[in-house]
Parts: C-alpha cells; structure tokens; sequence
C-alpha cells in the first residue's frame, strides 16, 4: 500500500470526526505534531480522547482546551504544583471537565506496543500500591505480584518524521523519534506530517523507524516552533 500525499494539514484530516481517540506523537515538543494539532483545532472536532506522553508543557495539546475539544487525556503527565505554571487542561481537570488516565512512562510505551502487536496486555510491578493500581487486575507469576495493564489503541494516530519517501517509509532524528514509531503501529489511521517528502530509495533502509506498510497520510510542512513555559 502507498500512503497517500496531501497538501496540507487541514486536507490530511478529511473524514477525522467527534468522539475520536487519537494518538499524538511527541515527548514534549520534540516529535509533535504540532501542524496536525492545530489542524485538528480548526476543524472543531469535539469529544477527543487524546493518548499522548504529556500535555501542557512544549506541546500544542492545550490548544485543543480553548473551546472544550478534548474529552480526556490518557498521559505520563499532566498536571503541575505550581500554579503559575499549571496549564488551560489542569484547570479544565480542575472543575471536572475533562477526565485524566495517568500510567508510567514504560507502562505507557509498552501498552502501546501491547496495542500494536495485538496482546492482551501487559504485566508489571510499576504502580503496585499506588493509586495507579485502582481497579486493575493482578496476577501472581513465580511468586511475584504483577498489574495487568490493558493495551491501548486509537481510532487515528497523529506523529511527526523528518521525512518520508512517496510509499510512506519514514525517517526520524535524534529523540524526535520517542513514541512515533510505536504508535504508527497501534491506530486505524495513520497521519504523518514530515520536513521532506523525497523519492523512494533515498532513504537508507537501515534508517526506516516506520515501514511505509503502517503509514496512510504524509503531507510535508515546516515545523512550529515549540513554546516552552
């Protein structure tokens, strides 16, 4: 299959409707899909269920606060002491209006993989008696106590790469590559926005971090300078 290449963010969208849970790549600003977000926020799609490592620091995620699109996040992390520094979501989070899933970072990653590779979830001791652990399953294994943790998979997944040839395989840098590769495997949909669309085969296999097999949407444009608070 060869991803299909779209002018801009906003085209790239074309059928995302309310109630979705979307993926967004990203470990801070680094890796986010900074130009789809926006694009989702002009579209108005409301009730978003939103899987992603954080929001309210480096990344664009809040925006979709302004006018109440984000139903829940799903995270690693979210809400912070100060209150200076506490974000448009933990005041939302605040009055009740949205709703907050936080799970570990290596949990996060592997429920994802979990998600990908079609099991049914993931055994670890990260969390055990902590409210993480509220209402989940446990499982004794040789002796030892383990959370069942349950895969996670979205409707769409909004990543970020450096670039991508015309089939669709793509190329990250440095640690913008974080959770994008894995999440282009755990999402129905798959949409990438890259710095350079270029010819296939001038990319060196070795440097593939996602087959063109798990990718459906590219569309090339410029990063968005992240905001750091």
């Amino acid at each position: 299959m060869t991803a299909t290449i779209y002018d801009t963010p906003d085209d790239a969208l074309d059928g995302i409707t309310d109630g979705v849970r979307v993926m967004f790549g990203g470990f801070s600003g680094a890796g986010a899909p900074t130009n789809l977000i926006r694009a989702l926020r002009r579209r108005g799609t409301r009730g978003i269920t939103g899987i992603a490592n954080n929001i309210g620091y480096g990344d664009f995620l809040v925006e979709l606060c302004e006018d109440g699109q984000l139903a829940g996040m799903i995270c690693t992390f979210a809400t912070r002491a100060s209150v200076a520094l506490r974000s448009r979501f933990d005041e939302q989070l605040a009055r009740g209006e949205v709703t907050l899933e936080l799970t570990p970072q290596g949990t996060f990653a592997e429920r994802i993989r979990a998600g990908g590779g079609g099991l049914g979830g993931v055994l670890t001791r990260s969390g055990l008696g902590t409210p993480v652990a509220e209402g989940k399953t446990t499982i004794e294994v040789d002796g030892e106590t383990y959370l069942l943790e349950r895969p996670l998979r979205a409707d769409v997944a909004m990543i970020r790469a450096q670039r991508a040839d015309r089939l669709g395989n793509l190329e990250y840098r440095g640690a913008a590559r974080n959770f994008n590769p894995v999440m282009a495997t755990a999402a129905d949909l798959v949409i990438v926005e890259v710095d350079e669309i270029v010819e296939v085969g001038a990319i060196d296999p070795e440097r593939v971090g996602t087959p063109a097999v798990f990718v459906d949407r590219i569309m090339q444009c410029p990063r968005i300078p992240v905001p750091f608070r």
